[in-house]
């Protein structure tokens, strides 16, 4: 086993402030929908908005890292051990069979997690986002007045950002249940809280790069042009 830096700090922090807001949102969301009681309704409808202007922010900031640091090429979809992945998942992992794939640092996640995680950020997210804010913002100024949309009008939209949010908590306990199925019990844990991560011997080593590699590289290759 050699172990090597996979998770840098600024995506282990994105990681674990993200899943505190959606787990926050579903909380304070379950309430304003009546299915619990905890900050009261009026609260947790401050609450819930306060949590989502927050989650766009930090967004806002991991779309910037993650093109400014080529991190968005991990979720490039691929076909390649497609198949072999999904059958791990189903079959293999059960039986101790040997992962299909190998992570790097340059290569995070399997065939399978970059369609769920494309889907997540191209699909899920963005339908949560402009339903949320549909649905915050449904009174809008006109030339002379203020309008509202008609109550039955807000009903798709609070479906949509119903469905949205459904999604994503049924990805966060499949991610919950995935982070056990690493070499042991808690190292996948491990790893986002440290950044390191445990590599058989076997596994090809990538050379650990800090995350603003990138930008140095091409402030370098624009020096020896400019020479």
């Amino acid at each position: 086993m050699h172990r090597e830096y996979v998770y840098p700090a600024f995506g282990r922090f994105w990681h674990w402030a993200q899943s505190f807001l959606i787990l926050f949102l579903a909380v304070t969301g379950f309430e304003i929908h009546g299915s619990l009681r905890f900050f009261g309704y009026e609260q947790a409808v401050r609450f819930h908005n306060g949590a989502a202007w927050s989650f766009l922010v930090l967004i806002a900031f991991a779309i910037f890292w993650h093109f400014t640091t080529d991190e968005w090429r991990q979720y490039v979809p691929t076909w390649e051990n497609l198949r072999a992945q999904a059958e791990y998942y189903l079959f293999g992992i059960f039986q101790d069979a040997p992962h299909p794939t190998q992570k790097t640092r340059q290569r995070k996640l399997n065939p399978l997690q970059k369609i769920v995680y494309a889907g997540l950020k191209l699909f899920v997210l963005p339908l949560v986002w402009i339903s949320g804010l549909l649905y915050m913002f449904y009174r809008y100024p006109q030339k002379y007045e203020v309008l509202a949309l008609d109550v039955s009008a807000l009903q798709p939209i609070a479906l949509a950002h119903t469905v949205g949010a459904f999604a994503l908590l049924c990805f966060l306990v499949a991610h919950l249940y995935l982070t056990t199925t690493g070499h042991t019990l808690t190292s996948n844990l491990k790893a986002m809280v440290t950044g390191w991560e445990e590599m058989h011997g076997d596994e090809p080593h990538a050379a650990v790069e800090p995350a603003f590699a990138p930008i140095r590289d091409a402030a370098a290759q624009s020096a020896s042009q400019a020479r």
